[in-house]
C-alpha cells in the first residue's frame, strides 16, 4: 500500500514540476512577446489640414503614409480616387489602393487585394486640424486608423490567397 502512495506522491510531484515548469515558460514567453510588441513603433505621418485638403494632396499623403508599411519589395499598388460623399457633418472622400505581385509568367496577376481610405473633412470643427483617416483592408469590417494599427503584409495575402481559392473552386 506505501509502494503505492509513493508512488502517487512522486507523479503527482513530477506533474507539478512540470506544470510549474511550462508555467515558467509561459512567463518567459509572454514577457519576450510583450517587449517585441511594445517596442514597435507605429508608424504615421502629418496628416494635412482641412483647410490645405485637396483630392491630390491626400492622395501623395496616402502615398506617403504606406511608404511606411512593412512589405516587400515585389508588392505593386494603384492608388485611386473613387468618390465624395457629403454627410450632414462632415465630407468624405474614398480612395483605393489595389495591391498585386506581378511575376514572369503573370505580370497581370489574376487576384488582387485592396485597401480602401476614407479621408474625412468635418463640417463643424475648425478647419486648422488635420483631417481624420481611417482605412479598411478588401473583405475586411475593422476599420484601422493611421498610428493605432500596424498593417500586417498578412492581410493582403489572405485577400489574395481566399480570392485564388475561390476562383479555383468555380468553373464558367
Amino acid at each position: 500500500m506505501e509502494d503505492s502512495a509513493d508512488k502517487l506522491n512522486k507523479e503527482a510531484s513530477t506533474l507539478i514540476d512540470i506544470a510549474l515548469e511550462n508555467a515558467q515558460n509561459y512567463l518567459i514567453h509572454s514577457d519576450q512577446s510583450e517587449k517585441e510588441t511594445t517596442d514597435y513603433q507605429m508608424n504615421n505621418i502629418d496628416w494635412i489640414t482641412c483647410k490645405d485638403f485637396t483630392i491630390e494632396r491626400a492622395m501623395n499623403q496616402i502615398e506617403e503614409y504606406i511608404s511606411t508599411w512593412e512589405l516587400h519589395s515585389s508588392w505593386l499598388h494603384n492608388l485611386v480616387f473613387l468618390q465624395e460623399k457629403d454627410l450632414d457633418f462632415c465630407t468624405q472622400y474614398h480612395y483605393r489602393v489595389q495591391w498585386s505581385i506581378p511575376t514572369r509568367r503573370q505580370p497581370i496577376p489574376k487576384a488582387t487585394a485592396c485597401v480602401y481610405f476614407i479621408i474625412e473633412i468635418s463640417k463643424i470643427k475648425p478647419q486648422t486640424l488635420p483631417v481624420e483617416v481611417c482605412y479598411l483592408v478588401e473583405s475586411n469590417q475593422l476599420l484601422h486608423r493611421p498610428g493605432k494599427t500596424r498593417f500586417r503584409e498578412k492581410w493582403l495575402k489572405d485577400v489574395i490567397e481566399s480570392k485564388t481559392i475561390l476562383q479555383e473552386t468555380v468553373d464558367f
